[in-house]
């Protein structure tokens, strides 16, 4: 099946409303081409020198997320372009990116990262730290930053019980964010979660983003540099 056929196919599966992140990472140009010619133009990326790499190279209508663990010292070389940061783990995290967006008079919109797996592996805030942050005053001093909804990943694992309960429990702490601290924002309204294993399920619970990868490009590509 070429990418084009599994990109229909999956837009199939989901309601019009949510947004397909293809993740692209590892991949040649040509493949996101073959994805770009069927329409696709949010992809996603989790090395900042491969997604720069792929700005420069590909058509400047491509919305680029970077959907990865983002160094502080990384932040400068996508701010300029990148269309939504997923991954925001941390307050620090946050204010870098405040900073080097002011340098470049822009926006960025931005994911708070929640932990919701039982693996340690995965990074992530705990409520607790997210309403400190919300909370301070230096969070309200922020003014290159937008908050535009919550994301996080569900234990790898065949336990569908498992990865619904995770899933379900992103849905409430997004839920209690929008109605405590941004019920006004109506761009706080993203709530990215499901990959290709489990993107159903988080459909099912309430997810608005899905990042795809190896259904739709096949399995990663380790022999490139990044």
């Amino acid at each position: 099946m070429s990418i084009a056929e599994k990109i229909k196919e999956i837009k199939a599966t989901l309601p019009a409303i949510i947004k397909l992140v293809a993740v692209s990472k590892t991949k040649p140009v040509d493949l996101l081409m073959e994805a770009y010619s069927v329409g696709q133009r949010a992809f996603g990326e989790n090395k900042v020198q491969e997604l720069v790499s792929k700005y420069e190279a590909l058509p400047k209508d491509i919305e680029w997320h970077f959907i990865g663990h983002l160094q502080s010292n990384k932040i400068k070389y996508i701010i300029p372009f990148v269309h939504l940061i997923h991954g925001v783990d941390s307050f620090k995290l946050l204010k870098a990116i405040d900073k080097e967006a002011e340098q470049v008079s822009r926006i960025v919109h931005c994911l708070l990262q929640f932990h919701i797996a039982e693996e340690e592996t995965k990074f992530g805030l705990s409520m607790d730290e997210t309403t400190a942050m919300l909370n301070s005053t230096e969070f309200k001093s922020l003014k290159h930053v937008k908050i535009s909804g919550v994301m996080g990943m569900a234990t790898y694992t065949d336990d569908t019980n498992l990865v619904r309960n995770e899933f379900a429990h992103l849905k409430t702490i997004f839920d209690r964010l929008k109605s405590e601290y941004f019920p006004l924002e109506a761009e706080f309204k993203e709530i990215s979660m499901g990959m290709s294993g489990d993107y159903l399920i988080a459909v099912q619970e309430g997810s608005t983003m899905v990042r795809i990868g190896s259904t739709i490009f096949g399995e990663r590509i380790y022999t490139l540099r990044t």
